[in-house]
């Protein structure tokens, strides 16, 4: 009896030790993250490196959890089909928190509240509030909330699908489209750092950003929310938020 007590006590030992071994692997593993880092000041490369908001608070959760963050690059429209196909863990890139995305995805808590807003070049009169772009040629993002919402709410428009979201600034620039749908963040910063452009001030939406990660990794999900939670206490979010946002939102 006691030489079988000591057989399944060193049983539950091992099983215990490679459980916990386990684990700890599985916390070192690299996470595995893809974005489409072709919007200012949430992620775009600069010098050949990737930066912005949601670069850096990213590095800062892998940080939190003793991950390694594994960057894959890849277009805004293939962000939630790859995830879904498990190409890799998360997919970041100021999505925007959806019914309709929530029903393949699941969604962080949300990171940081954006919007919809109209840019038009700087002298515009033509248009001064969205209701103007009716009519109108309007560049947005091809997989964007852009492109849905302002068929929607504005079926008179000429619309003009682009794959990257300096091409639609560019359309505006140079007078092809006469205004352009985009996120809140990416519009500051460019009137911010370029110009030439202007940002009307009645916004469109009001949306929040989440990070989207698989259904069936809802111990990720939680982990994630865990670390977003912990840099919002210890203040690492609101100083990443003040070096991103001070001068380019509003």
């Amino acid at each position: 009896m006691n030489t079988r007590r000591t057989l399944v006590a060193a049983a539950l030992s091992s099983l215990a030790f490679f459980g916990f071994a386990a684990g700890a692997q599985a916390q070192g593993e690299p996470l595995r993250v893809a974005t489409d880092a072709t919007f200012p000041p949430m992620e775009y490369v600069e010098n050949g490196k990737r930066t912005g908001f949601d670069v850096e608070l990213v590095e800062a959760i892998g940080k939190t959890l003793g991950r390694k963050i594994e960057w894959i690059d890849i277009d805004f429209k293939g962000l939630v089909p790859g995830l879904i196909s498990k190409r890799f863990d998360m997919a970041v890139s100021a999505i925007y928190i959806t019914d309709e995305r929530k029903k393949v995805v699941d969604f962080t808590v949300p990171y940081y509240a954006g919007g919809l807003v109209v840019m038009v070049k700087d002298g515009n009169t033509a248009i001064k509030t969205p209701a103007d772009i009716n009519g109108k040629k309007v560049s947005v993002q091809v997989g964007t909330k852009s492109v849905a919402y302002t068929k929607e709410k504005f079926p008179q428009v000429q619309l003009m699908e682009v794959e990257k979201n300096q091409e639609m600034f560019n359309l505006v620039d140079i007078g092809r489209a006469d205004a352009a749908v985009t996120g809140k963040p990416a519009a500051y910063q460019y009137v911010r750092t370029r110009g030439g452009l202007k940002v009307l001030p009645e916004q469109i939406t009001t949306e929040e950003y989440g990070m989207a990660i698989r259904k069936d990794t809802p111990e990720l999900t939680k982990a994630v929310n865990g670390a977003i939670e912990k840099l919002k206490a210890d203040g690492t979010y609101a100083q990443i938020v003040a070096k991103w946002f001070s001068a380019s939102a509003k």
